[in-house]
């Protein structure tokens, strides 16, 4: 479906071919985590955190990825702190607070006494 090929999603594995995957950098296993993932044809792709801990530059390749993700239909469960990125993307947000449902809605309806009552830092 999305990743006909996995460095055509991530160009930087590409140059990476020949290396074993347990010598790939943090965010290039990510990279191939996700795209190993999408040779399943799934018809849910669950990321938890997928860019968590990673460079800014890989964040934000994977981040475009996953734009990709929708732009092609890939139906992708997203977990993930990061408001910027996340809500110009997302569909539905649904908001946990020690594991209940506090809020379900469309990021537009995410207004800034729910955002500082269960988002703010």
């Amino acid at each position: 479906m999305v990743a006909g090929k996995v460095e055509t999603l991530f160009p930087r594995l590409e140059e990476r071919r020949a290396q074993m995957a347990k010598t790939l950098s943090g965010g290039e296993q990510q990279m191939l985590a996700i795209g190993r993932a999408l040779m399943t044809n799934p018809r849910l792709l669950v990321l938890d955190e997928a860019t968590e801990g990673l460079a800014p530059v890989i964040r934000q390749e994977i981040w475009r990825a996953i734009r990709l993700f929708k732009e092609q239909g890939q139906s992708t469960l997203l977990v993930d702190k990061s408001l910027s990125e996340i809500l110009p993307i997302a569909d539905r947000c649904t908001i946990l607070e020690k594991g209940s449902t506090v809020w379900v809605g469309e990021p537009a309806a995410l207004d800034s006494s729910v955002r500082d009552r269960y988002l703010g830092v």
